[in-house]
């Protein structure tokens, strides 16, 4: 006697990793498996939300395969940190609400986010810790990568202006890249530099060459799949009114500590 088989939740993460199963299992057949295997995926693909009466369903199927393991991947042993792992755990909890619940959630998966009022500190917002240290004359450190890691950087303003649209127009489960792109990233040495030339200040810095555990060395956000559902947002500010918006308000902080 078979035993039928059981199917996750319609739509959810672990229907498309039945999926991918399925389709790896259809591809390893044999002749004697064949049929079984087909007719495991078929039935899978229309847990995920294909038509019974699909006219391509391998074409179906690849497609959606092959998003699905793009966006997610289909190992999850990477090194990040414990912030790292909390972000990614709610950016799958938050997929899984909109395409399991049909709500209309969204993930941005943000580059550095900052502004006037970052308040950065040593491992978390560099520009704005740069900043700080550089107008106050403290030390700063350097961690790995020779000094040139790289990171994209987008004004709180522009981000806001992308929650404001995708909430006029939302999506269910959608999941974008939100950071300032090539033309806003900037590597430590030429952050370093630019804000000397700005504030007229020399960086006190030493470099540990350790770099920190489950850093990145480049970090650029494509923000093509954003740009193409919401075409009437557009970055405003580049990095160069961002490291002046920085800088004047960190310069009038200091201002008013000093009045006070």
């Amino acid at each position: 006697m078979s035993i039928a088989p059981t199917y996750s939740a319609p739509g959810s993460m672990a229907a498309y990793d039945d999926l991918c199963q399925a389709l790896d299992a259809w591809r390893e057949a044999d002749d004697a498996s064949a049929l079984e295997a087909q007719a495991r995926l078929t039935a899978c693909a229309i847990n995920c939300g294909m038509a019974a009466d699909e006219p391509a369903p391998l074409k179906w199927i690849r497609r959606r395969v092959g998003t699905y393991r793009r966006e997610i991947g289909t190992s999850m042993q990477t090194l990040h940190s414990l912030f790292g792992a909390s972000k990614a755990a709610a950016d799958l909890v938050a997929q899984e609400y909109g395409r399991y619940f049909g709500m209309n959630t969204c993930i941005f998966r943000g580059g550095c986010l900052t502004g006037p009022s970052h308040s950065g500190v040593e491992l978390h917002g560099f520009l704005s810790y740069l900043v700080k240290v550089a107008l106050t004359g403290g030390m700063y450190s350097v961690f790995g990568y020779k000094a040139k890691q790289v990171r994209d950087n987008i004004h709180s303003y522009d981000v806001v202006r992308a929650m404001e649209e995708f909430a006029a127009s939302p999506r269910p489960g959608e999941v974008y890249n939100l950071g300032g792109g090539r033309a806003n990233s900037v590597s430590m040495l030429e952050a370093i530099s630019k804000i000397a030339e700005m504030t007229g200040k020399k960086l006190n810095w030493k470099y540990v060459a350790e770099n920190r555990k489950g850093d990145h060395i480049c970090y650029i956000s494509d923000l093509r799949k954003f740009e193409s559902h919401y075409p009437n947002w557009k970055l405003t500010k580049n990095l160069d009114a961002i490291f002046h918006e920085i800088i004047a308000s960190q310069q009038a902080q200091q201002t008013q500590s000093v009045a006070s």
